[in-house]
């Protein structure tokens, strides 16, 4: 893959990591500055609910930015765009979709469609 290319991926990237970054920032920043005292059990368990409904989207984006992390380190060692199983170049247009994937779509069909039988 091309310097350019790469760059404007660690671009993307970067922007998509300082995002979510910010997201989890201003998560714990609300989580922590409610005080709400809710004497209704009804208004509580919804609170409640929130929050871990919250916590799930948070965990799901911490998950990411692990990828991403992962996907920046490739960029520097030369591996991003290949993919890890048959080491094929992963398609431009796979990537734009997808940063963060290391399979490129054969191979992935393939895995999802192993997954699907086992």
């Amino acid at each position: 893959m091309e310097q350019a290319k790469r760059d404007e991926f660690r671009q993307i990237l970067q922007g998509q990591l300082d995002e979510l970054l910010r997201e989890a920032g201003k998560t714990v920043s609300e989580m922590t500055d409610e005080k709400a005292n809710f004497p209704d059990p009804t208004d509580r368990a919804s609170l409640e609910s929130d929050r871990n409904f919250e916590l799930r989207i948070r965990d799901r984006e911490r998950k990411l930015i692990m990828k991403i992390r992962e996907a920046l380190e490739r960029i520097d060692d030369g591996t991003f765009g290949v993919c890890e199983h048959c080491e094929e170049e992963i398609g431009e247009a796979r990537l734009k979709a997808r940063p963060v994937t290391t399979l490129c779509i054969e191979c992935k069909t393939e895995q999802e469609r192993q997954e699907k039988i086992g």
